[in-house]
């Protein structure tokens, strides 16, 4: 009975990954404005990661979309302009700008959230 208990216990650790929480930047700077708008921050990123597959080139693509935001430039379907404001291009350094991407992509990463027995 005592073996059943431990190795269940060591599997439900195992399969129970930790996801860091968001860094302070990001929940300022990105994740507190989706919420207030109710715009979904993980829709948006699975979105990219099923286009672009590579974080090399989603932080790119998003860096040149937070820089100038068209609807061209934008991941998000037509329909969604409908029902979500329009970004304002974000007024930082560039590289105040990479580190929110970094951060961003470091807390969705779907690859943190899932584990291994």
């Amino acid at each position: 009975m005592v073996r059943v208990i431990l190795i269940s216990i060591v599997v439900g650790q195992a399969t129970w990954a930790e996801v860091a929480p968001p860094t302070f930047f990001l929940e300022k700077s990105c994740l507190s404005c989706h919420r207030e708008q109710k715009i979904p921050s993980e829709l948006i990123y699975r979105r990219y990661l099923m286009k672009y597959s590579t974080d090399k080139t989603i932080r790119r693509v998003m860096l040149a979309y937070l820089e100038e935001p068209k609807k061209e430039r934008s991941i998000m379907p037509k329909q969604f302009f409908l029902k979500f404001p329009k970004k304002e291009p974000m007024r930082m350094d560039k590289a105040i700008l990479i580190k929110g991407i970094d951060d961003f992509i470091g807390y969705m990463d779907i690859k943190k959230r899932l584990s291994l027995p």
